[in-house]
């Protein structure tokens, strides 16, 4: 792998950021209450610069970026390439740098970490010293980790976790939020620290460089420490926690460490979620108490904010699911052109485009996606045909609604794994996290002969190469700008 552009942490982002035109420094002071959160989502609705804010009320000596990745300009910007490179191009190049060897990660020594120069433990780690928003009118309080991971470690195999699990600050001491049994923390708590009626350590680490905070929302089975050294193309650097032995981004703005509560709940939610909708009932979740808070001298805090697409949960989930979903169905030699979740969608519908080699291969693609570890966070699946480009919308749109039989073009699975998140779900199958699922198969079926096939209309199609070729030349001539 050839040498990569990565930023160490979240300032050298920022810089970047404002280079490309990336970023807004907002100077007048914001409060924490609302106003801070009403930014990020307009931001995120008009697809505006990142908001970096420089003065929070209540709280000097903090700054805080909001919407570091809600827009795929901003993630190529991450991934060290031009901010106008295409989506085929930025999957490519994630799929690329993570195809090879998984880079194992390094330790270094406090000193040289800048997430230690402020370290607060016992009575003095307080999470009400940190600016914690409140993020949309109508939540049942403040999310202090809204675009973060929480590290976690499996205690039979060492193997170690990061995932975005979102918490609601409760007091000075406790954050609360849901941990789903099906993601891979839950898998850890629930089966291996629960059944031991022993507490689980963690660490949850807010403001890390853009790559880790890739990294944590892929699905991938390599290790998240190790994978953000792929995407880097260098091991990423980390440091040991005061209070337990996990490790953590040294570069990162804020650490807090403590454990998690085995057969404690507290009542956590409403929040706005991923859908656009806010769809979580109060209920007792997992519990989370605080032994130690680090932080870099004038800290960042990162904000994002969950509502109606796009923001960084809806694209990084999207971006990260229809990889591996690419993965995987390479993996068994089905001919695909290509995957792409529409962020839009917010991460419930996927575009497969194939190679019709053979009958029922959309049946085939969706049995395997729907039966995949990531099932449970999308329920569509649209297969199409290699003429259509599944990265424009109109495109998949128009296939649709002109290919998919009303009938025998859709197949339905029910019975399947879903979220408490869906709002189109009853109230109790949310509760049971209880699902269906559907395909529809926007091919042509392969045994029509081809006289009966209908011809596309389109300029790429209908025209020979030569006039094609003639047009284009003579565009601007004709008066046309673009």
């Amino acid at each position: 792998m050839g040498l990569i552009k990565f930023y160490k942490d979240n300032r050298e982002f920022i810089k970047a950021l404002e280079s490309y035109g990336e970023l807004v420094t907002i100077q007048q002071e914001v409060d924490w209450d609302l106003e801070m959160g009403a930014i990020v989502r307009r931001v995120c609705e008009k697809r505006a610069p990142a908001p970096y804010f420089k003065k929070i009320r209540d709280y000097p000596g903090f700054e805080a970026l909001g919407a570091p990745l809600a827009t795929y300009p901003r993630l190529a910007i991450a991934m060290g390439m031009d901010p106008k490179a295409s989506v085929p191009e930025i999957c490519d190049e994630y799929v690329r740098r993570t195809s090879g060897t998984p880079i194992a990660p390094i330790l270094v020594d406090r000193e040289k970490a800048p997430c230690k120069e402020n370290i607060l433990m016992g009575k003095d780690a307080d999470l009400f010293k940190l600016p914690g928003p409140m993020v949309h009118d109508g939540d049942g309080g403040r999310y202090l980790a809204t675009w973060h991971f929480i590290v976690a470690k499996d205690p039979d195999t060492g193997v170690i976790n990061w995932g975005m699990y979102r918490q609601m600050v409760f007091d000075e001491k406790t954050m609360v939020g849901p941990v789903l049994p099906f993601s891979d923390m839950g898998k850890m708590f629930y089966g291996k620290y629960v059944p031991k009626n022993k507490p689980m350590p963690f660490a949850t680490v807010i403001g890390c460089d853009p790559l880790s905070g890739v990294a944590a929302c892929a699905p991938s089975p390599i290790p998240e420490d190790q994978f953000t050294g792929m995407l880097m193309g260098a091991p990423v650097e980390l440091v040991k926690c005061e209070t337990c032995d996990l490790e953590v981004p040294a570069h990162a703005e804020i650490i807090i460490e403590g454990e998690v509560i085995q057969n404690v709940w507290i009542e956590e939610a409403p929040f706005g979620e991923y859908t656009g909708y806010r769809t979580s009932p109060r209920e007792p979740r997992t519990v989370y108490r605080i032994k130690a808070i680090t932080y870099r001298n004038n800290p960042i805090l990162t904000v994002s904010n969950m509502g109606v697409p796009t923001d960084e949960g809806q694209l990084l989930r999207s971006f990260s699911l229809g990889l591996e979903m690419r993965r995987l169905l390479e993996s068994q030699g089905i001919p695909i052109t290509g995957v792409f979740m529409l962020p839009e969608s917010t991460h419930h519908l996927v575009v497969v485009g194939t190679k019709v080699a053979y009958s029922g291969i959309a049946t085939q693609i969706a049995n395997l996606i729907f039966g995949s570890k990531l099932s449970p966070w999308f329920h569509m699946v649209i297969v199409v045909d290699d003429e259509t480009d599944i990265y424009n919308k109109d495109e998949v749109i128009h296939a649709l609604a002109t290919k998919c039989h009303p009938i025998r073009g859709i197949r339905k699975y029910e019975h399947s794994v879903g979220t408490p998140l869906y709002p189109f779900a009853e109230p109790e199958d949310r509760r049971w996290s209880r699902g269906a699922q559907v395909l529809f198969d926007c091919t042509f079926p392969l045994h029509w002969p081809k006289s009966d096939l209908p011809i596309k209309v389109s300029f790429n199609n209908v025209y020979p190469k030569e006039i094609q070729e003639k047009v284009l030349k003579n565009w601007k001539n004709y008066g046309f700008q673009d």
